[in-house]
């Protein structure tokens, strides 16, 4: 075999008799540890979301580091699935800007939040979810479902929203143009809860990214993994995912950022 490969004995011996390098100890004790996060987090997380909770565990690694092991190890997250479809806008009420204008960093919590609608389907037809967001956080201030895509199911996410703000100070709300949102029921229901309405350009998705970013990874994490005989059983399913799943993660985030770092917000997913 030596002569075959043109490698001295001595060589192929040293080498099956020397023990692994510090090195390939700590990729084996590094796996490990990835191994026990894939697993917790239910195998629906890539080497990013990896990576980022090890480093906030205090390990000191690069992403790459975390990637070729879990390439290695046949793991990986679940990809997000590409839908491309159009629909007529809506036309902004009188006054009415974007005054978010792509910029989703806050200074503070409850300055700048983002709503959405998405569509979760199930054996009974559809069941809508409208959830408020901030940007600040991460967390989902405000959501509701319904099976109806109506102005009530925006406006009682929003409620939820305003009642957790510890005071009734300014707060920026960007949406699309969907008619919910455009609906003068809407709009003063705003103006009376000091909350300043910001909406999207015409054909320009990115606009409100960081709202189609969390439903991204909603429907990537659980909602494409389920199949829902009820919309009762997507309700309990969903709010499982928002408050013992998203929130606790984000406020975790939130707590601890990595020296040096900066803080953590939630993912914004482009392209």
């Amino acid at each position: 075999m030596c002569r075959c490969l043109r490698v001295s004995s001595s060589g192929y011996h040293g080498w099956a008799t020397r023990p692994p390098s510090t090195r390939a100890q700590e990729n084996a004790r590094l796996l490990v540890r990835i191994h026990q996060l894939h697993a917790d987090q239910d195998g629906v997380v890539g080497s990013r979301r990896i990576w980022e909770d090890l480093r906030y565990a205090g390990e000191r690694c690069g992403r790459h580091r975390v990637a070729r092991p879990m390439r290695w190890a046949g793991l990986q997250g679940v990809p997000q699935r590409r839908r491309w479809r159009m629909k007529r806008t809506g036309v902004r009420p009188p006054g009415t800007q974007n005054h978010l204008n792509r910029d989703f960093i806050a200074a503070a919590p409850n300055i700048k939040w983002v709503t959405d609608i998405t569509y979760i389907r199930t054996a009974e037809h559809w069941l809508y979810l409208c959830v408020v967001l901030d940007l600040y956080s991460g967390l989902i201030v405000g959501w509701s479902m319904s099976a109806r895509q109506d102005r009530q199911l925006v406006v009682q996410a929003v409620l939820m929203a305003v009642w957790q703000r510890p005071a009734r100070t300014p707060v920026t709300l960007h949406s699309d143009r969907g008619c919910q949102f455009t609906s003068e029921e809407y709009q003063r229901f705003l103006a009376a809860h000091q909350v300043t309405c910001s909406m999207s350009a015409v054909g320009s998705c990115a606009d409100n990214a960081a709202a189609e970013s969390f439903f991204g990874v909603l429907k990537r994490e659980r909602v494409n993994r389920q199949h829902y005989r009820t919309r009762a059983e997507a309700r309990a399913d969903i709010f499982d995912y928002i408050e013992r799943w998203h929130n606790p993660r984000q406020r975790r985030r939130r707590e601890r950022p990595q020296q040096g770092e900066k803080l953590l917000t939630h993912p914004v997913e482009t392209g």
